[in-house]
């Protein structure tokens, strides 16, 4: 049964993946990297496939030998969270935006302390 939820949740990743391939506010390679986890768990053939992926093998290894992020993958996520506070600035009243401020300040701190690969 959790053989099964694990893949489950690795084709939910997968798919969330590829959405946010096309939505900028949407992470891809986080969710691959669930997806990976997920697919270690409960098939190791879809995890040989991400794994040896051109676009995303080599984001899932570096995060799994070093918890490692590269610098492009830091930029795009504090780029995203700020676009994240413009539109909460714009979109929502005191003190509600504050919210998605504080998580993109946390978010961001613990993503910039990352090591880059």
């Amino acid at each position: 049964m959790r053989r099964h939820l694990y893949l489950i949740a690795g084709f939910l990743s997968i798919g969330l993946g590829a959405i946010g391939a096309f939505l900028p506010l949407l992470p891809t390679v986080p969710f691959m990297i669930l997806a990976a986890f997920c697919f270690a768990r409960s098939s190791p053939r879809l995890e040989a496939k991400l794994l040896n992926h051109r676009q995303f093998g080599p984001h899932i290894r570096r995060w799994r030998e070093r918890g490692a992020i590269s610098r492009r993958g830091k930029i795009a996520a504090v780029a995203a969270f700020g676009f994240s506070i413009v539109l909460a600035l714009i979109l929502s009243p005191w003190p509600w935006f504050l919210i998605p401020v504080a998580a993109a300040l946390i978010g961001g701190s613990w993503i910039w302390s990352r090591p880059e690969a």
